[in-house]
């Protein structure tokens, strides 16, 4: 592919394509940028979220905390990142309907940068938890907690090296302690280089209309909305 054909591919995308080569290699150039963001995505796994500025945006709503009592504990320890502390359980209320969580996961800068966005363009008046060193299935024990009929989770996805702002959105019918995530669907990639807070917030909709007239959500609830094309 000639070079011209490769700078029109990446007007469309920040994967690294048509790097070139200089020997056996990529040139000093390419490997130096694989260095700087590979750095960067280790930096966004370790990034913590600022709960105050959060709670600033989203309203005095209740601040949780995992069982992982830090983030090295955390990292190390995923099956406590998806239990609440028991103490936080136990001060929930039970408020029914859907609600939201907001996580930090494996990419606090994410949610920083979108989370209060995307419940403005939920815009539907669901109440609101934030929790702290949290893995997606902390939705489903928040959710069994407060006798939610639906968990939305926002939460910091995996950075990657082209992305360390990414946020997933997971959604759970009749969230409940032994979920798997075979019952969940998922939207990824929601950032301003990815699926718009708009979109993102039109499917979240749609997946639980449909999860309320099934009755279930994951494997059994498939997502067949009309989306708009990839390139615009």
């Amino acid at each position: 592919m000639s070079i011209t054909k490769w700078s029109d591919l990446r007007r469309f995308t920040q994967a690294r394509v048509g790097l070139g080569r200089s020997g056996n290699a990529v040139p000093t150039g390419a490997h130096l940028d694989f260095q700087e963001a590979h750095a960067a995505a280790r930096d966004a796994v370790w990034s913590a979220l600022d709960v105050e500025a959060l709670r600033a945006e989203l309203g005095p709503v209740p601040v949780l905390h995992s069982e992982a009592a830090d983030r090295k504990t955390y990292l190390l320890r995923p099956d406590l990142g998806r239990r609440l502390r028991a103490t936080d359980r136990d001060s929930l209320p039970r408020t029914g309907g859907t609600v939201i969580v907001v996580a930090d996961g494996l990419c606090a800068s994410g949610v920083q940068r979108q989370a209060a966005a995307m419940v403005r363009a939920l815009n539907a008046g669901w109440p609101v938890v934030i929790v702290e060193q949290a893995r997606v299935a902390i939705g489903d024990d928040i959710g069994e907690a407060m006798g939610a009929e639906a968990v939305v989770v926002l939460i910091g996805e995996r950075p990657g090296l082209s992305a360390q702002d990414s946020m997933g959105i997971y959604l759970t019918w009749q969230p409940r302690r032994g979920r798997t995530d075979a019952e969940r669907n998922c939207i990824s990639n929601v950032r301003p280089e990815g699926i718009s807070l708009q979109d993102a917030a039109a499917k979240v909709h749609w997946l639980l209309r449909g999860a309320r007239a099934l009755g279930a959500t994951g494997v059994a609830l498939k997502d067949d909305m009309t989306s708009a094309p990839l390139l615009r």
